[in-house]
């Protein structure tokens, strides 16, 4: 009988949601890894059938309280594509807005509070705070920064609910967004000066050969619309979605697995894929500093995904700055519809990375069937074949420690796990 050696973790730190790892060596040698998410299903997409169609912005933005506002746009802009409705250029752009301010808040946090502890040896943000006060302060102001903006323009900071099917509720007032402005002007030098630092931070050694998907534009930097690209090289329609990547029930998660239809292989989504694919069309003083920095592209090490968000965080400053600087009111703030029978789907980025809805409506707009995949459930068998590839390296080490590199590895993909679980694979016997 082969000798077997055990080593979990029940739950997962400094990432949003319960998870936990289970890792299993039998003589010496890695058997199983699992990433376990065990957080109850939310059933999002059972509840809204039957539903109004004006209501999904507000359900789905209770998916998650970090990044409510990717729920509501994706979900708005498949409805929207169902409905044939075509927004204005200034609903656009205040959409724009409002997903720089979900960035700024959830990419703040991300960096300053549940990833950088990983590489200066602190088991939570707080104990970093001792000696790091500065940087811990930065964060705060920075993640308020974006909390203000969606406060302005979602009507609240968390679960925003002036976002509709068709544009806002209310356009905010030029004075409400100006007042903005002195605040963003510091944050963009504050995010370079915070980009700088995690740059200098120990990352370990670790490349391979990923497959990064996420939504492209030829314009702009990726934030609410575009095709699905891949530096496997090819582009391809949203709408050709569910062609290219399927969702795959295991039994140790109740979430769904995203992987490619045509081998079964994972695929890597977040701030990293959108970088590899779309460095040339980040605001000018994120490639300044991109370059400054020497970060080449493609990069391939997951622990660089940090750096990442920090250009990322740049050129959310810096759009938001330009948007902000440049608003004008505008009417109407949200184009009325006919209801249709019909179906529409959409993909937009949120801050962990791609996430696409499609949506069946009747001809009483009401919500038939509703498919939502979050970027936590399309990241999760990277993860898990991530940790395969890693452990063999520290199985040498204590089970503690091996519990401690195997969770900071999967807190490079700031992994959101309330989002992901929306399954549940129920069995029913009678007898």
């Amino acid at each position: 009988m082969p000798d077997t050696r055990t080593i979990r973790v029940e739950a997962l730190s400094r990432v949003e949601g319960e998870g936990a790892l289970h890792i299993r060596l039998k003589s010496g040698a890695l058997d199983e890894v699992q990433l376990n998410i065990y957080e109850p299903p939310r059933f999002f997409e059972a509840f809204l059938r039957g539903r109004p169609l004006e209501e999904v912005p507000d359900i789905t933005a209770r998916i998650c309280g970090i990044c409510p506002v990717a729920y509501q746009m994706t979900s708005v802009h498949a409805l929207e594509s169902a409905l044939g409705v075509q927004i204005t250029p200034e609903i656009r752009r205040m959409r724009r807005l409002l997903y720089c301010g979900e960035w700024i808040e959830s990419h703040a946090l991300h960096m300053h509070f549940l990833h950088a502890p990983d590489f200066l040896g602190y088991d939570s943000g707080i104990d970093m705070a001792a000696q790091h006060p500065q940087e811990v302060k930065r964060g705060l102001r920075l993640k308020k920064h974006g909390n203000q903006l969606l406060e302005v323009l979602g009507g609240r900071a968390i679960h925003p609910v002036n976002v509709s099917v068709g544009g806002f509720y209310r356009a905010p007032r030029r004075d409400e967004l100006a007042a903005l402005i002195p605040d963003f002007e510091w944050g963009l030098e504050a995010a370079i000066a915070a980009t700088r630092w995690v740059a200098s931070l120990p990352f370990p050694d670790f490349k391979r050969p990923y497959e990064m998907v996420s939504v492209v534009h030829p314009d702009e930097y990726p934030l609410n619309e575009g095709d699905i690209g891949s530096t496997a090289g090819y582009t391809i329609p949203v709408g050709e979605y569910e062609q290219r990547f399927e969702e795959v029930h295991v039994a140790h998660s109740t979430s769904l697995q995203s992987q490619r239809i045509d081998n079964a292989a994972p695929f890597f989504v977040g701030p990293l894929a959108r970088v590899n694919l779309c460095r040339d069309r980040l605001a000018p003083a994120a490639r300044r500093l991109a370059d400054e920095l020497k970060f080449e592209t493609p990069c391939w090490n997951p622990y660089l995904g940090i750096v990442a968000r920090g250009l990322e965080l740049v050129h959310a400053y810096e759009e938001a700055l330009e948007i902000l600087r440049d608003y004008r009111p505008f009417q109407p703030p949200r184009i009325s519809y006919q209801y249709r029978a019909g179906s529409g789907c959409a993909a937009t980025e949120a801050p962990r990375g791609l996430i696409y809805h499609r949506y069946r409506i009747t001809d009483t707009g009401t919500i038939e069937f509703a498919k939502i995949v979050p970027p936590t459930s399309q990241n999760q068998k990277q993860i898990e074949d991530d940790l395969r590839a890693y452990l063999p390296a520290i199985l040498h080490e204590s089970d503690q420690r091996v519990a401690e590199l195997a969770e900071r590895l999967v807190r490079n993909y700031d992994p959101c796990i309330s989002c992901s679980t929306h399954f549940l694979k129920v069995i029913r016997e009678e007898r």
